[in-house]
Parts: structure tokens; sequence; C-alpha cells
């Protein structure tokens, strides 16, 4: 095994709105990323990873900086350049003696001049097309409005993103220098739309083996506000649209299959070029899609499942083979995660916590992993769902943006914590969702007088969070005490910031009560097999 002295080299790959959930060894019904599953198996899936926020940039911002957006203030996708940050994962990796090689779809603040080799910028309609069939595959993609198509893309798979960003990869990393650990992000546009994809893959999930929905239309229409508005902005411009959910999701699996292949790939390279062993692979996704649930396309309203939790695994040298069910872990997280894996320390105003000991099969605090934070929306008040505001795109004929002023409107804060999920915005508007029981999040519980303490803790739980996030940059001349791998939850006066915990989807009374909670030293760890132990001082 590589030790962490002798600096892994690192592989991110990334896929770009990708719903978590939807392989067959998360419980899909169908088979769409087999190698991606195998790849799991070696190392450690994480369940329950989030993403900071539901839109490209401001969660990728988050990824490089390991700051929610409140901190690095991108809170849409049009204000990148606004970032507000100290010391990021380039930063860190240049410092320890990394190359850094980028191909794939940027959407982010950092650019050309800052990799030692980028092949891009690879867009979800246009790329660096070199040749007559790269141009042309490049027109088709910007003649189908996004999808979903429906017939087989008319380009063969040498033409399709994915296989040329590979092949890019690839080609960059055989020229490295070799004297050095490298960093290699591969950053696919897809499953994003244009929803489309060639033969085999096109034929590969026919539309009847297509499993059910969850819910349709009636679902965003019922949840009001954005949801209801963007479902009516999509029938108005697209007339019936919601009569191809089938194809869209039966394309969606295609894409998947598609990547699972060019990720098989890329690793093979790995493994004939010797470097398999030493490289620690990551795999994320900036965040989900609804795929054809609530009626709707892409992403934009709310913070559902579907658009907030993502993929996330980790193998290589030091990583522990484990499927974790239990922790919260954010996008946010994956920067310092580097940083212990590389041996370098976490820079100021980073935010997220280290995930190393989790998939390094070591003793962590548990309560530091009981919930996840995550934000949305841009400020201001939320628009009605009968809103007609100037957009950054015309009201008549077909193409739209699902984030747009209507959408992204407001702000709101959400916290996972157990089966619950609790949501609220500027306006003083909760959300309370029993996941286990709805899963879909269509029956607002917020109240319901029975949950009034499962309400209460979550809601500190969520000022806790909001607490945790106020930005420590910049930095003056005061020396902050700081907490060893950013984990705050050991220093709180109880075993997490209410005296009681949730278990079982109930309030435990057994917990411990303000005046009699133990030390930090007596609280739950996690050992490697995910039972908790309480450790004496």
């Amino acid at each position: 095994m590589t030790s962490m002295g002798d600096r892994p080299n690192i592989l991110l790959v990334m896929t770009d709105q990708h719903r978590a959930g939807m392989t067959k060894a998360e419980g899909f019904a169908l088979d769409t990323m087999p190698f991606l599953d195998s790849l799991a198996a070696t190392g450690t899936r994480i369940r329950n990873a989030y993403t900071t926020a539901p839109a490209c940039v401001p969660a990728r911002t988050s990824l490089l900086t390991g700051r929610f957006p409140s901190a690095h203030r991108v809170r849409q996708n049009s204000t990148g350049h606004e970032v507000v940050r100290g010391a990021d994962l380039l930063d860190v990796l240049r410092s320890a003696g990394y190359s850094v090689h980028f191909a794939g779809k940027p959407h982010m603040y950092r650019t050309e001049g800052d990799f030692d080799s980028y092949a891009g910028p690879y867009w979800h309609e246009r790329g660096p097309d070199r040749t007559d069939s790269e141009r042309a595959f490049s027109a088709w993609l910007r003649s189908i409005d996004h999808g979903p198509a429906t017939e087989p893309t008319p380009y063969p798979l040498e033409c399709q993103y994915p296989y040329r960003i590979v092949s890019d990869a690839m080609a960059s990393l055989a020229e490295r220098d070799r004297g050095m650990p490298f960093f290699c992000w591969v950053s696919f546009p897809e499953p994003h739309n244009p929803y489309q994809v060639p033969e085999p893959y096109f034929s590969l999930f026919a539309e009847a083996e297509i499993p059910d929905r969850a819910c349709g239309p009636e679902a965003a229409e019922a949840k009001g506000g954005a949801w209801r508005w963007l479902r009516e902005l999509l029938e108005e411009k697209r007339p019936g649209y919601d009569r191809l959910w089938r194809r869209y999701r039966a394309s969606y699996c295609g894409m998947l299959r598609l990547l699972d292949d060019q990720i098989r790939r890329l690793v093979d390279f790995l493994e004939r070029e010797g470097l398999a062993d030493d490289t620690l692979v990551l795999f994320v996704s900036d965040h989900g899609d609804y795929v054809g649930d609530y009626g709707l396309q892409r992403k934009g309203a709310g913070m559902p499942e579907a658009l907030m939790r993502i993929p996330f695994i980790a193998t290589g040298p030091g990583v522990a083979v484990r499927d974790n069910t239990q922790d919260f872990v954010s996008l946010a997280d994956l920067f310092p995660t580097v940083c212990e894996a590389i041996g370098q320390p976490i820079p100021l105003g980073v935010q997220g916590r280290s995930l190393w000991p989790i998939l390094a099969g070591e003793d962590y605090p548990a309560e530091e992993f009981a919930s996840v934070y995550a934000e949305h929306g841009y400020g201001g008040l939320p628009y009605p769902s009968d809103a007609r505001p100037p957009l950054h795109f015309p009201y008549e004929g077909t193409k739209y943006d699902e984030l747009n002023s209507v959408t992204q409107s407001g702000t709101t804060r959400m916290v996972r914590c157990g089966r619950w999920k609790l949501l609220y915005d500027v306006t003083g508007r909760g959300e309370l969702y029993d996941l286990d029981t709805d899963p879909m999040e269509l029956r607002n519980l917020w109240d319901d007088p029975s949950l009034r303490e499962v309400r209460a803790e979550l809601m500190e739980r969520l000022l806790w969070w909001s607490i945790r996030v106020a930005d420590d940059l910049p930095k003056g001349r005061y020396e902050p005490r700081r907490a060893a791998r950013n984990y705050y939850a050991p220093y709180t006066k109880t075993s997490g910031p209410r005296g009681n915990q949730l278990v079982d989807g109930q309030e435990d009374s057994s917990g411990p009560d303000l005046a009699t909670s133990p030390s930090h030293d007596q609280r739950g760890m996690r050992s490697p097999s995910g039972t908790s132990s309480a450790e004496s001082g």
C-alpha cells in the first residue's frame, strides 16, 4: 500500500447532473454502470453524499475551495469569477509537488493556465472540435434543443465527448513529467442534457423496461412555488413534453452505460501504465437530475433528494473496502480529504471535513457525520408561481434554462439527519419530511404537532450548521483555534447540537441533557465496521 508520505497519484472523475442511486448495486432495477459498481466494490462507496448546492458552478466551486456557497459567494452559474477563497485544491496540490491536469467540462473559476495540461473546454453542445465529424456532431447536438432525442445519435461513439475526453486525458498523462505525482481531473459533461446517445446505448435499455417513476407532473403542481412555475413553463414552451419521460429515462440510462465504458477505458489505461496501485481514484458528481420525476427534466426547483444526493466513491491505496450507509458527507469534504491523503494541512477558510478516517477504515466521531447541510438560491425573495419577471431567455420559443431568476430566487438552507430532512427559507417557510415513508417529499410535516420535538432538534442542527459555516476569512492578526480535520462535533457541549439525538425517527429520551452531558473524550466513536462505541478518556 502506498503511504501518505509517498504522495499517491489522484484521479478525480466527475460526472455532471448525475443522480445517485441509479446503478444495480445501489438497488436500481437496471444494470447501468457495472464497471463503476465493480470499482466501488474494491473501495468505499458513501451512500449519503450530498452536493453543497444543486447547480453546476456553485457546487464545483465548493469542490475546489471546500467552502459552502454562502462563504465562497458563488450562488449562481454566472458568478464564478466572483469567488471568495483562500488556498484551494490546486494550490495545495502544487505546494505538495503535484503536476495538475484537466480534461473535460470546466464550469469553474480556474482556467487553462492553471494546469500543466488542459483538454477542453467541453461544454454540452460544443467542444474543441478538430475534425469535420466532430464539428457536425456538435452542430447536431445544438439542433436537438437539449432533447430528449427520439432517435439514436447519428454519429459514432468516437465523436461523443466522454470518449474524446478520456482520449485527451490518457494522452496528457502519457506525456506528463514522470518525476512528479499527478492529479488528473476528468470532468464529463454527461449525463447532463442534451439527452442523446448512439447505438448500442440508445436501445440498450428499452422504454418498456424502464422502471415506473415515483411521481409525475401532479407532484410539481401540488408542491407549488418554483416547482409549479417550472412545470408550467415547460408545458408552455414544449406542449406535451412529458409524454417522452420514458425515452428521457431510457436515454439517461444509456448515457450512464456509455460513461461507464469510458471510465473502464480510463482505469484500464492506469493498469497498462502500471499506475493503478499508486493512484487514488475519486468519483463524484456536482448534483443530480429529476430524470422525469415530478414531471420535470434537468434540475431547477427545490432541494429534493433527486438533485441533492450525489454518487461518492473512493478506491486505491489506503482506502478500505466498505459500503457506508450511515454517514452524511458533502461535496465540500472532498478537498480536505485530499489534503489529509497527501499529508498537507487543511487551509484556513475551508469548511469541509476530512473523510480520510472513513475511507481508511479508522475510528472517527460518529456525531460529526450524523448530519449534512446544503444551500439553494441566489438571494432576494422567492418569486411566486404566477411571476413573469424578465429572464435571460425569451418566454417565446422552445429554448429555456431551468436555472433562472425564478427557480433560483430566495435563499433556502437544508439539513439531513437520520430519516429526516428539514428546509427553511428566507420567508420563514419550513418543510419537514420523513424520507423513510415519503422519499419524494410530497407530505410536508412541518405543522404536525406530534413532531414538534423532531422539528426543534433539526432546527437546532440547522442553526448549528449555519453558525459553523460563517466565514473565517480573511485572516487578521488573531490566531484562530482550529479543529483537527475540521471536526466540530467533539467540541460541542453534548453529543450533538441538542442533548437528545434522533434515533429511528423518534427522539431518544435516554440521551444526555445539557446539564449532564459527558466530555467530548467520552463521546461515541464509529469503528471501521460501522458500529459505535464510547471511548473512555
